[in-house]
């Protein structure tokens, strides 16, 4: 009954092994499918960041006409609106200094108003 024994323990002990090692398959196979996965993952990424890129790239060339023309124009304003300030300037600078030297030289000595009621 012992050898009976021994040979159910000894036959046990083999399916024990024989299930580690499944396990151990089963483990590395997950690992590797994971791993798998992660680089598709990476792939696709990868590709959809560069289609992005390049539609990005293709919407900014077909905007950038757009946006140099705006940009000329608006220079174009302001170079008309300096250059209309700078002949008003031209043509005013004498009466406004006349206009200041006038307030500031010629002065009307007289009583101030509160002084006028008190009295």
């Amino acid at each position: 009954m012992s050898s009976k024994q021994s040979q159910g323990i000894q036959t046990l002990l083999e399916a024990e092994k024989e299930a580690a090692k499944t396990v151990q398959q089963a483990r590395q196979y997950r690992v590797q499918k994971l791993k798998d996965a992660r680089a598709d993952a990476e792939k696709e990424i990868e590709e959809y960041r560069k289609a992005k890129d390049a539609e990005y790239k293709t919407f900014e060339s077909r905007h950038a006409d757009d946006t140099s023309d705006t940009q000329s124009a608006v220079d174009k304003e302001t170079d008309a609106k300096l250059a209309q300030i700078a002949e008003s300037y031209k043509n005013n600078k004498d009466a406004v200094v006349k206009k200041l030297l006038d307030r500031v030289v010629l002065v009307k000595p007289e009583l101030h108003r509160n002084l006028k009621k008190a009295s």
